[in-house]
């Protein structure tokens, strides 16, 4: 295997996929670079270092529950639970405030 420095420094053109993010590589999304200039200085990557850490997630992401998790809790588990709790915390503040009181004809 050759490396080619200049082919490899280069990243593909990036592409927005959001206001916030861009992809170069499929299935890999970063922030997007410019929102962060600010406070963190920007390293480049060669493009195959850059693929080698996104198709080692999967195994670091499995060697952190086999040593760390109790249980893997899925996302739509915990925004149930995060809506679950919003609608339960509105009900007890309209509880809270009382009955609303009936429309007059002043309020039409």
């Amino acid at each position: 295997m050759t490396f080619r420095y200049e082919e490899q420094r280069q990243p593909p053109p990036p592409r927005q996929v959001t206001d916030v993010a861009i992809t170069r590589h499929e299935h890999v999304y970063e922030v997007d670079p410019r929102l962060m200039e600010r406070w963190v200085l920007q390293q480049q990557f060669p493009n195959w270092d850059s693929l080698r850490i996104m198709n080692a997630r999967g195994d670091h992401l499995a060697w952190m529950h086999a040593h760390f998790a109790n249980s893997v809790v899925a996302g739509s588990e915990l925004l149930a639970e995060v809506e679950d709790a919003a609608s339960a915390a509105a009900s007890a503040a309209q509880a809270a405030s009382g009955p609303e009181p009936p429309a007059t004809a002043t309020d039409r």
